[in-house]
Parts: C-alpha cells; sequence; structure tokens
C-alpha cells in the first residue's frame, strides 16, 4: 500500500493533477522553484513560491470575541396554593382589569404593592365627561361672578365636587 505524502494536497471534487518535470531540469540544480497560478474561486487555492498547504488567513467575525449568553436569574421557583372556583376567577378578572399577569397580581397584593387598574372604554368616557362638566360649571361661575356672588359660589362647589370625584379617577 502506497504511503500518502504530505505534500500531496488536492481537493476532493478535483481530480489529482500530476506536474511531469523532466529529468534533465532536475539533474542540474538541487531545488526548482515553481510559480504556479490558478484562478481564485470557491474551492480553488493560489500556489506561489512560499505556498502552505494549509491556509494560514483566518477570519474572525466577532473581533472581540464572542458575547457570553445572558442567563435569566429571574423568578425560578413556584409556589403553588389552593383556592375555589369562583376565588380563581376574581384573581382572574383582577389581574386583567389591572393589565398583570395572574402570578403579578398575586404577587404584588401578597406584598401589598401599588396595583392600579387600567381604565375600560366606559371609564374613559365618563372621565372626559366629567371634565367637561367640572370645565362648564366653572366657566358659567365666572360669567355670574360681579352679578350674584351667591350663586357663583353654588356652581363653584358643585364643580369642586366634581373634581373630587376626577381624582378618584387618578391613582
Amino acid at each position: 500500500m502506497k504511503k500518502k505524502d504530505e505534500n500531496d494536497f488536492y481537493f476532493k471534487d478535483e481530480p489529482k493533477q500530476t506536474l511531469k518535470i523532466p529529468t534533465e531540469v532536475l539533474g542540474q540544480s538541487d531545488s526548482l522553484e515553481l510559480d504556479l497560478e490558478k484562478d481564485l474561486s470557491e474551492n480553488e487555492m493560489l500556489v506561489g513560491r512560499n505556498s502552505r498547504c494549509v491556509p494560514v488567513d483566518t477570519f474572525s467575525f466577532a473581533p472581540l470575541g464572542r458575547k457570553g449568553k445572558k442567563v435569566f436569574k429571574g423568578k425560578g421557583d413556584l409556589v403553588k396554593f389552593r383556592c375555589s372556583v369562583y376565588e380563581k376567577k376574581l384573581l382572574k378578572v383582577k389581574s386583567k382589569r389591572s393589565g398583570l399577569t395572574l402570578s403579578e397580581y398575586i404577587r404584588r397584593s401578597l406584598f401589598e404593592q401599588e396595583i392600579t387598574e387600567r381604565f375600560t372604554e366606559e371609564h374613559i368616557t365618563l372621565y372626559k365627561m366629567l371634565i367637561k362638566y367640572h370645565n362648564n360649571f366653572k366657566s358659567i361661575g365666572n360669567m355670574y361672578k360681579k352679578r350674584n356672588p351667591k350663586l357663583t359660589q353654588e356652581v363653584y362647589d358643585l364643580a369642586n365636587e366634581i373634581k373630587v370625584h376626577l381624582k378618584k379617577f387618578q391613582p
């Protein structure tokens, strides 16, 4: 069996190419200088004077190295508790109204953190309507300020009551 020479290098998809050198040329000197070149494509290489069989150029796509994988160090432990079907539905409804997940809602209520409910469309329309009423009563009170101070005070009191209800909407 013939032992492979270290300098025999060829691609698998290319047939092996040989170079025949006449003995007269080899007899004149101990070494022979070759300049062989091929067109560079994906599977071809350039062979020159100081060529090596192993390519030396390396491509570093990430010059600073790979970024470390981010490890999620969040909530990992599981806590279970029993409740009735009604209690579970009530918790789901309240968590949905507040815009939180069920577990986040329970966690916040357990640790007595602030839980704000999100406005529904009905709440938003009522809030806008109360703002309009408040502004209208204030302007009505300003119109009768000099003519009827008692009526002005009554209208201002009503506007202040509306403002108290508006503040209940806000967290």
